[in-house]
């Protein structure tokens, strides 16, 4: 049965930040608000009722845990941690509301706790340390984070796992340092032991991990859209997260088969009953219960009031990326079932924009709230008697209460940013990153395309997001170079974005690694342009071919790339299995080399003062994938993508172009067996494909045109439905920077046809995204413009083929650029 609400409790003023639920019958809770509270109940028919207000003190209370009874307590105690520093523990027998004891030691906010039957308590704080009491006394200070202790987990009496802002999770026997796990790339905000296995860990980088206690991930989880915070296992052996995407979801054998959307920003805390009910503690100050029990739901009015209470949230515009009404479906749109658990879908109604997400448990689709204005409304926002067109809630810093940041359309955001920064006596160094925050906030809508097919596109009304965990665009992969399993690119839209900025969040200076961001949609300009002046404006009605600039998938983070190489070559050389298998000390030093001219040119120093990428670099590289395992190959493959699209000269070698390419191909396991794709496998084919999409560019001289029709040969060996959407675009985009190339450059006869015959068999199995449609049919456009002009024309059966399939992209995807390139197309063929 799936989960749905039993009861949701009332009590708290402020955000509920912890809960814990020991047994069927009693809940713990800590809030903000400076309290501790706990809930009974008499039956597991009953509804729980508050039955305690605990005040450990006037500071706000951010975590607890629960130590089972003894002679002095029969019912158990209730331990808390504030943000002053102390631990509080409190008697559940007794009736008074001071604690029983306090632990004295930490420097700063206590943020998280854990607890074993013996009694040991271990405890995280924002002073960087962790510290194990027994017997009420501090017996171990844990020192080896660099930042704050968001996580701990007390595996046994001696041994004790911690995560922390450094992004790493360490494993302690005692007091001794025994492991380091690194992976995560932001804070790591919760830990939960996996029996069998090893334990689960959350990140502010959206992810979810599991791991062994050797140092191995067993996999990833992937579908939150921003911080996930909190973690709990099921006694079926599956977990349950919460996070800052207003959301709790459920995960059962490596897949979210759940996802429960909460009328609320935050959703910070989440533990599992023995009875297997889940409890929530949301930014609204609700605690919830949820239940797969019918006889323990809530009554339909309740159901049905909850509902409408997630329907009635307003979800300002830049929480889920830019919306351009008129792009948008009607409610015909909802009759199409949804794919998975949790996938959103906004439809145009009216005026309003509604976004709805796909339940798997009535196999239909939900209204999660109503898109509005970055305000929420047309009216003016009061901020200190005065009014303003935005008041943003910006979180520096868990634990301390927003920042307001007042801002007026027609000021400027440096001098807005820089009274926000003074009078709140945070350093100037901040001002770059806090105009960034008000101009995507406040930038209204815009023009976006794409459906939103993986993720729930929501992270967390106006708050400041430094990092874009949200997947609007609905591609399929996350970043590998973040260490999840999933890559995920950036945006696909038009225009395209400038490269990004490698710098972190100025609060937490927490950072992530952003992938080359896909190309803007081909140019479409409404007159013919010549090749040196192309005028894109992609909302034109008409189009005139041909299209003449090529797109490239140029952009990276090249530090965080070069990072994680040479991790997984520190991970090959830990074990003795692999050790053989690392770099040699030249090959280290070349492929330092390359990345340090590929910073520079990502970048756009110029002029670039590192030293060129020359062949022995390349060679470098090729040696290095044919080493090293699959899973590990992704950073050297996209590390080809660059050289390819920035390095031509150092593979200029006829003979040496094609060895390079065809290792490409071969260690991204593309001759196996498709539809049977892993990961790995589909992350490595997502970049060699983006890498070759970099081959063809407006300088790309084809030569005898040998290499090339090599590479379309060997894509014409792939199975197109079982590619990626994101596998796809890159595939389209390939097909139009040849097509552009053929504008200047007359195709050999048999790549001419290896190129249309592409085009067609996409445009003929494309029913998903219009997005790689889209691009395959300017592709097509430019295809069909050249037969008209100066080269061969297409052969009759290429020309009805190529009809049918346009006939058919018609009924898939009716919008208007698609239908616009069509009715081009058919004008020239």
């Amino acid at each position: 049965m799936p989960y749905k609400l039993a009861q949701s409790l009332s009590g708290h003023t402020s955000d509920v930040r912890a809960v814990v639920s020991p047994n069927d019958d009693l809940i713990l809770s800590a809030s903000r608000d400076t309290t501790s509270m706990t809930w009974t109940r008499s039956s597991p028919a009953a509804p729980f009722a508050q039955s305690a207000v605990l005040r450990p003190g006037s500071k706000y209370v951010n975590s607890l845990t629960y130590l089972p009874p003894t002679a002095d307590a029969p019912e158990g105690y209730v331990v808390t941690g504030s943000q002053d520093g102390l631990v509080n523990i409190f008697s559940l027998s007794s009736t008074r509301s001071e604690p029983s004891f306090t632990l004295v030691g930490h420097q700063q906010n206590v943020c998280v706790l854990h607890a074993l039957p013996d009694g040991t308590i271990v405890s995280g704080s924002w002073d960087q340390t962790a510290r194990v009491w027994r017997n009420w006394a501090e017996l171990y200070v844990l020192r080896g984070h660099t930042q704050a202790v968001w996580a701990v987990l007390a595996l046994d009496s001696e041994q004790y796992l911690t995560g922390s802002a450094d992004n790493t999770i360490k494993l302690w026997h005692s007091h001794k340092e025994i492991r380091t796990f690194n992976g995560h790339t932001q804070a790591v905000r919760d830990l939960v032991a996996i029996p069998d296995i090893g334990f689960a860990s959350c990140s502010n980088d959206s992810e979810i991990r599991v791991w062994t206690l050797e140092g191995d991930v067993v996999f990833t989880l992937s579908g939150h859209t921003s911080f996930v915070y909190s973690l709990a296992l099921l006694p079926d052996g599956g977990l349950a997260s919460t996070g800052e995407d207003r959301s709790l979801r459920i995960w059962k054998d490596g897949e979210c088969v759940q996802t429960i959307t909460h009328p609320a920003v935050s959703v910070w805390s989440v533990s599992a009953m023995p009875n297997g009910d889940l409890v929530t503690g949301a930014s609204d100050n609700f605690i919830r219960v949820f239940s797969a029990s019918e006889e323990r739901w809530a009554s339909p009015e309740q159901l049905k009031e909850y509902d409408e209470r997630v329907a009635g949230s307003a979800l300002p515009s830049q929480q889920v990326g830019d919306v351009n009404k008129s792009d948008l479906p009607g409610e015909d749109a909802l009759l199409q079932p949804g794919t998975k658990a949790g996938e959103v879908k906004m439809i145009r109604k009216g005026t309003l924009v509604e976004a709805h997400q796909w339940d798997t448990a009535t196999m239909a689709w939900q209204k999660i709230g109503e898109v509005v204005d970055a305000v929420g409304s047309a009216r003016k926002q009061l901020y200190q008697g005065k009014e303003y067109d935005y008041v943003f809630d910006v979180d520096v810093q868990d634990g301390v209460p927003s920042l307001k940041l007042p801002y007026n359309a027609n000021e400027n955001p440096y001098s807005a940013a820089q009274r926000f920064l003074q009078n709140n006596e945070l350093p100037l160094s901040y001002l770059d990153e806090v105009v960034r925050f008000i101009e995507k906030n406040s930038q209204g809508v815009n023009l976006s395309s794409g459906p939103n097919e993986f993720a729930d596109p929501f992270t967390g009304a106006s708050r400041y997001q430094p990092q874009n965990t949200t997947n609007t665009t609905g591609q399929e992969y996350m970043d590998p170079f973040t260490g999840a399993s999933r890559y995920r690119a950036a945006p696909q839209n038009t225009p395209p974005p400038p490269a990004p900025v490698s710098t972190g969040d100025p609060w937490t200076g927490a950072s992530r690694y952003t992938s080359s961001a896909a190309p803007a949609a081909p140019a479409t300009p409404s007159t013919p342009v010549s090749p040196a002046a192309p005028t894109p404006s992609a909302a034109k009605s008409r189009f005139t071919l041909p299209v003449r600039g090529t797109l490239s998938f140029k952009q990276a983070n090249v530090p965080a790339m070069q990072n994680k190489l040479f991790q997984f070559n520190q991970d090959l050389q830990n074990e003795i299995s692999t050790a053989t298998l690392v770099m040699f000390p030249d090959e280290r030093s070349l492929l330092e080399e390359a990345f340090l001219y590929l910073e520079q040119a990502v970048s756009g120093v110029s002029p670039i003062t590192a030293p060129a990428v020359e062949r022995e670099h390349v060679e470098a590289v090729i040696s290095l994938l044919q080493r090293w395992p699959p899973t590990s190959r992704f950073p050297l493959i996209d590390l080809c993508r660059l050289v390819i699209g920035y390095c031509s000269n150092a593979y200029s070698d006829a003979v040496f172009r094609q060895e390079f390419f065809r290792t490409l191909f071969k260690q991204a396991e593309w001759s196996e067996e498709w539809g049977a794709a892993q990961r790995s496998r589909d992350t490595n084919i997502l970049l060699l494909m983006r890498g070759l999409a970099n081959a063809f560019q407006d300088d790309t001289n084809l030569g005898d045109g040998v290499w090339a029709d090599e590479i379309l040969q060997r894509l014409q060996e792939a199975s197109y439905p079982a590619l990626s959407r994101a596998a796809r675009i890159a595939l389209g985009t390939l097909l139009f920077n040849l097509s552009c190339v053929a504008l200047r450059e007359r195709l050999d006869p048999r790549l001419r046809q290896r190129q249309v015959t592409l085009i067609v068999q996409g445009l003929e199995q494309e029913r998903v995204d219009s997005e790689p449609a889209y691009r395959l049919l300017v592709a097509l456009g430019n295809a069909a413009y050249t037969a008209r002009h100066g080269q061969p024309p297409l052969e009759p059966a290429q020309v009805t083929r190529a009809k049918e399939a346009l006939a058919a992209v018609t009924s898939a995807f009716p919008e208007e650029r698609i239908g616009s390139m069509i009715r081009a197309i058919n004008s020239i063929l």
